[in-house]
């Protein structure tokens, strides 16, 4: 009878921490995620940092932390990520408004450091290679200049200027 009981127990922690462990955010610098369909912003975390976490958490993660090659800076309501060998503007970071993180963004000088569809994204030759692997937006703006492309249920606005691509994540709908 002890076994069953045993045996019953190991089935409920596995069935929990199995669940634990598909509610892990997708992070920008490790993951692999291929299905565009698969996340929200809310499931995306930049070193460790998601939207809504508090400013000090954000600080204390990205600030604190030594990220190999990466120098960061806070200035206003952004924490900056800037490559140490190339600081010419930052290729990732947030924002925190209300004294939380409310953005988190990458660009096209993050491409080395980041894995999956994003990856695709940052080195996309034009809107039609975007959508390709994000799918078709919800709305848009294209001309001469470039295109913003808005996919708001899953929180990604893609900025398409040429050759600099930016990726933002804010809270989804």
């Amino acid at each position: 009878m002890t076994w069953m009981r045993h045996r019953a127990l190991a089935m409920v922690y596995f069935a929990a921490t199995a669940g634990v462990a598909y509610a892990q955010p997708y992070e920008l610098s490790q993951h692999e995620v291929m299905d565009p369909a698969s996340f929200t912003s809310r499931d995306i975390s930049l070193f460790g940092v998601t939207l809504g976490d508090p400013e000090t958490t954000a600080s204390d993660r990205l600030m604190q932390e030594k990220i190999p090659g990466v120098k960061v800076e806070h200035e206003a309501m952004f924490i900056l990520l800037l490559d140490q060998g190339k600081p010419v503007g930052p290729m990732a970071g947030v924002r925190v408004a209300d004294g939380k993180v409310d953005l988190i963004f990458i660009n096209s000088r993050f491409v080395a450091r980041t894995r999956g569809l994003f990856r695709r994204v940052l080195t996309s030759d034009s809107p039609d290679d975007i959508r390709k692997v994000l799918g078709q937006e919800d709305s848009s703006d294209e001309n001469v200049m470039g295109a913003v492309l808005r996919y708001e249920k899953q929180g990604v606005l893609v900025n398409y200027l040429g050759k600099d691509v930016n990726v933002e994540f804010i809270p989804s709908e």
